[in-house]
């Protein structure tokens, strides 16, 4: 048994290393619990979000599952993790942006909602009676003042910008392929935005998709609101790309 083996049992206990075990489980239950990977970037005037969609069962309705979510009509949401977490912390990050709204007379800012909810995540990992959520958020939206925002919030309460990002199994291999284009992005517009970020997906994951294979959200202009693309639609953009490497 290793000598940090007793270090694990609570999450507010550090090792003699400066390490939180029960943190370091919770990023690994956030990146592996789903089994999917998802892509985020943002363009000139609009964002988009990807994901795997994965039916676990033939019984169930399709439209049932999903990982991106609508927080306000203008701010969109991809959570990877347990289904339950991402579930809840939606849930919250809704509550937060109709209370400020309720406040304060307009719609909360993608930055002031993503150090709200990154702040109530850092308040789990304070106490030994609270468990930490295993889900990463990406929030897109396009701002007023600051244009396009994507924001990555974790289950430590880290939050931070991104010109493009991404989360669960494959995250790593994806943000390698965006790192060559990041020079690009912030002259792509929406259509190369949303391509971009399937291309990344099919890139990782190394195959094709079909339109029902994948979850593509996106927020276009600064007025515009969080659309999910239906089935045809992503077909529209997978043609395009397997025309383009034709």
């Amino acid at each position: 048994m290793s000598r940090d083996s007793n270090y694990d049992h609570h999450i507010s206990i550090f090792s003699p290393q400066g390490r939180l075990y029960q943190m370091e489980y919770a990023f690994k239950a956030a990146s592996s619990a789903s089994g999917l990977t998802g892509v985020s970037l943002r363009g000139q005037n609009s964002c988009a979000v990807v994901t795997q969609k994965k039916i676990p069962d033939r019984l169930m309705d399709p439209k049932s599952v999903t990982h991106l979510f609508s927080i306000t009509p203008s701010i969109g949401c991809l959570a990877t993790g347990r289904i339950a977490d991402c579930k809840s912390q939606v849930q919250r990050a809704r509550y937060e942006a109709a209370e400020y709204k309720y406040k304060y007379g307009y719609t909360i800012p993608v930055h002031v909602l993503a150090k709200r909810i990154a702040d109530i995540a850092q308040v789990n990992t304070q106490s030994a009676s609270m468990r930490p959520l295993a889900t990463v958020c990406i929030l897109i939206g396009v701002d007023d003042e600051k244009g396009p925002q994507v924001f990555k919030v974790d289950c430590a309460g880290h939050f931070l910008p991104f010109f493009g990002t991404a989360s669960g199994a494959k995250e790593q291999e994806a943000v390698n392929f965006l790192e060559k284009r990041v020079g690009d992005m912030k002259g792509y517009s929406a259509d190369e935005t949303v391509r971009t970020a399937i291309m990344c997906l099919g890139s990782v994951l190394g195959s094709d998709f079909r339109g029902n294979e994948i979850e593509v959200g996106m927020v276009e202009g600064k007025n515009g609101r969080f659309t999910v693309l239906t089935e045809e639609q992503v077909e529209a953009h997978l043609n395009a790309i397997a025309d383009t490497d034709a």
